[in-house]
């Protein structure tokens, strides 16, 4: 018949197709092993982003960050005049949270390198035995804590006057640091006054940079106990303490560091009439406690800050760190207050009860702050959170190495121990390690180390 087989065209169109799917099999795996390093590097170099747990999007309010106030951006002068706007700081870190982890490098200083540091707080020299307290560093779960760059603090606040403000733990801040900053430069006194040296200026002459100390236990006006008139402390809650705030037009960053004196007797006075008192058996006062108290002074303190600042034409940092624990095991003149050698590991010591309530107050009081000097660029404040790595610190005391020797002549069962401050060098160092990052965040850049 004329007529074409329908399944001649197919078949041959089968064979094209046969040797078509014998070359496609004959190449496939030299596409496969051409195209998988490539995925590989792309999966390696450029992961993709996984998505968040729901604990990652929980809000973290219980967390303090080294970050910008809520104050207007600072203005800076150009050479001619101009003001512009400093770069804006970089993204907060959290140095609430964390764990020490060991560190071979150890301090800056040491007992007879730095000068400066009190009787009381030379755990080397007075004898302490065991130093493996001075080997850890705080490692912050979620950014780096670089270490201490004494250069670095000095560049910053070159021309600068820095004073640290409140009881003895702000002295004992104060005096880590110099024993930092000495390690590169030496300071020079250039003021002393008060008994137990509590006001002292030093100058460093080759930044042309002060820090002083200024003895104000409750920030505000006080009359302390004494030997020769009551046994409690009077403190005057609308009034500021004009010995350090007098010097306010001065100073371009105050480091504040109260909290364990309010824990003493007192009687409290607000607009000319006692409001109540803590602890005061046998007076016609009302108890009511410390908590509220210490809110008080704090605010009147802070809005002190910001008003006094808002009159004067200089800029001013401020710092409020938070209530440092103590870590008394049993009676503080008893062998072994506070006897132990190692870290508290990460969840074993929770921050609770007075601790975590005076931490609370103040942190929320520089919130507070914050909000009010929200529309004025001259002044900048931040809570230097501190508390929850202290508390982990029980090793950091003198103990009974507040006194040199302690048992020379045997164990006695009766001894002096200091389980509030820190031994210079120790925990407390870190303080200012923190204090540094958060200059170097409002300096809107990072520096060297």
């Amino acid at each position: 018949m004329g007529g074409s087989s329908p399944f001649k065209d197919q078949n041959k169109q089968h064979s094209t197709t046969t040797t078509t799917l014998s070359s496609f099999r004959r190449f496939l795996p030299y596409t496969i092993y051409a195209i998988l390093p490539l995925a590989l590097f792309r999966l390696y170099f450029y992961p993709l982003p996984l998505p968040q747990s729901p604990t990652d999007r929980l809000p973290r309010s219980d967390h303090i960050l080294v970050g910008p106030s809520l104050s207007s951006p600072r203005q800076a002068e150009k050479t001619g005049g101009d003001a512009v706007t400093q770069a804006p700081p970089r993204p907060p870190c959290d140095y609430t949270n964390g764990k020490w982890v060991p560190d071979k490098s150890g301090p800056l200083y040491n007992g007879s390198t730095c000068s400066t540091i009190k009787d009381g707080q030379n755990c080397i020299a007075h004898g302490r035995p065991d130093l493996d307290y001075l080997y850890w560093r705080w490692k912050p779960h979620q950014c780096h804590l670089p270490r201490f760059q004494p250069i670095n603090f000095l560049q910053l606040l070159r021309n600068k006057n820095v004073a640290f403000v409140g009881d003895s733990m702000a002295r004992n801040q104060l005096e880590s640091l110099l024993c930092m900053l000495s390690s590169v430069s030496d300071p020079t006194l250039v003021y002393r006054d008060g008994e137990d040296n509590k006001f002292r200026k030093w100058n460093f002459p080759g930044h042309n940079m002060t820090i002083s100390v200024y003895w104000s236990p409750f920030l505000v006006k006080g009359v302390e106990k004494s030997s020769s008139g009551p046994d409690y402390n009077k403190l005057y809650l609308d009034s500021v303490d004009e010995r350090w705030a007098g010097d306010l037009g001065s100073l371009d960053m105050v480091v504040l560091s109260v909290g364990h004196w309010f824990l003493h007797p007192a009687v409290y006075f607000e607009g000319g009439s006692a409001l109540g008192c803590h602890y005061c058996p046998g007076l016609n006062h009302t108890e009511i406690g410390f908590y509220d108290v210490l809110r008080k002074a704090l605010r009147t303190t802070l809005k002190a800050l910001i008003a006094r600042t808002r009159a004067s034409a200089r800029a001013t940092d401020v710092f409020v760190t938070t209530f440092s624990p103590s870590h008394f095991e049993g009676d503080w003149d008893k062998f072994g207050a506070c006897p132990k050698t190692k870290p508290y590991q990460e969840g074993e010591k929770p921050v609770e009860g007075m601790d975590a309530e005076m931490r609370k107050i103040e942190a929320e009081e520089v919130e507070a702050a914050k909000a009010d000097a929200r529309d004025f660029s001259g002044i900048r404040l931040e809570a230097l959170d501190i508390t929850k790595l202290s508390l982990m610190r029980p090793d950091g005391h003198p103990g009974p190495y507040m006194h040199p020797f302690p048992f020379a002549d045997g164990v006695k069962d009766r001894v002096q121990n200091d389980c509030v401050h820190w031994c210079l060098p120790g925990p407390i160092d870190t303080w200012n390690g923190i204090l540094l990052e958060a200059i170097k965040r409002w300096s809107g850049g990072e520096m060297n180390g």
